[in-house]
């Protein structure tokens, strides 16, 4: 599994919790820092970002692969319409959750959400 992160650095902790849910182990985690000036276009940001991307056309198609999104909504969503594009399916991504109580704050592994499945499940709702 290729995990491409587009937030905060992916801990040890966080990588084997990832690893017991999706029952299969990743081989890269790909740092894609995702830092836009809010006061120039999106789009632009976005092609560097993408441009940064270390994965050919066909790895990103047959590959394996795993998305942490970055928090910012507006650019969490560019960027899944950017990797539908080039990927020809929505992403599984990450859900991470602050542990309760842990001073200083920590995230652990929620849970991976299908979004493919859950497009695929609304297509019956039409």
């Amino acid at each position: 599994m290729i995990l491409l992160n587009f937030s905060h650095p992916i801990t040890p902790e966080q990588q084997g919790q990832i690893e017991a849910l999706i029952h299969q182990h990743v081989e890269r985690v790909i740092p894609l820092p995702v830092q836009f000036d809010h006061q120039q276009p999106y789009l632009p940001q976005l092609a560097a970002v993408m441009d940064g991307l270390p994965l050919s056309p066909q790895e990103l198609q047959s590959a394996p692969i795993l998305v942490n999104l970055p928090s910012f909504n507006a650019i969490a969503a560019l960027l899944l319409a950017e990797l539908h594009g080039r990927m020809g399916y929505f992403p599984p991504i990450l859900r991470l959750r602050p542990v309760e109580g842990a001073i200083p704050p920590r995230y652990e592994t929620a849970e991976i959400l299908n979004l493919q499945s859950v497009r695929d499940e609304a297509r019956t709702k039409r």
